[in-house]
């Protein structure tokens, strides 16, 4: 299918085949093109965490106030943006830029300088923002990159973050949650799976300047 195609099939998907995994090849494949979303500066201001551990998942969904697709999706995706966009974090970035590119660590002084500028000028909490933006785009390609592998989804923001951050030791690890995605495949009887997909006409999404 093409990739218009595959957006066209898929839907949040609201209950899922239990019994149904994702094979271990198939979720790297999504994982990896994942790595390569786009992040302003090439940042990545979010770590992505996968979560089988049934006993975890349970917890998780008391937090997402009793929803069943923590437990029967394959796997729980949770995008956990960094909440310290700083000075060492430009540095490491820049020492990884030098050394993946084989360049002196001088030739990206420049590049430096104009990230570290933009950060300057922003408050912790617009920082933070800034990392909740970039795991959406993240989001994005993750949702268009499984529909492709023939794998359904459901993108939620139905959760306490807090909690999330809680059972997952997020705080410790400068991580916060931003928005999570369950992932596996749909149940024969999801009735959400035969709806009609509405979206605004052409004439009313579309402005052509």
């Amino acid at each position: 299918m093409s990739l218009q195609q595959s957006l066209a099939w898929r839907y949040a998907t609201k209950k899922f085949d239990s019994s149904k995994k994702i094979d271990a090849a198939t979720l790297d494949n999504l994982l990896q093109t994942v790595k390569l979303a786009p992040s302003s500066y090439g940042l990545q201001h979010y770590e992505l965490v996968v979560v089988e551990d049934t006993a975890v998942r349970e917890r998780l969904k008391e937090a997402a106030y009793g929803q069943s697709q923590l437990t029967d999706a394959s796997q729980v995706i949770v995008f956990a943006a960094e909440t310290k966009i700083d000075e060492d974090y430009v540095k490491r970035y820049m020492d990884e830029v030098a050394a993946e590119r084989h360049v002196d660590r001088e030739k990206v002084a420049d590049f430096e300088k104009t990230i570290l500028g933009a950060i300057s000028r922003q408050s912790d909490e617009q920082r933070l923002n800034w990392s909740h933006k970039q795991a959406y785009l993240a989001l994005g390609v993750l949702i268009g990159a499984a529909s492709e592998l023939s794998i359904d989804t459901c993108p939620m923001e139905g959760f306490n973050a807090a909690k999330f951050d809680e059972i997952l030791g997020l705080k410790e690890k400068g991580l916060t949650s931003s928005v999570i995605v369950t992932i596996g495949y749909r149940a024969a009887d999801d009735p959400y799976s035969k709806m009609t997909k509405v979206r605004k006409k052409d004439e009313d999404f579309f402005i052509k300047i």
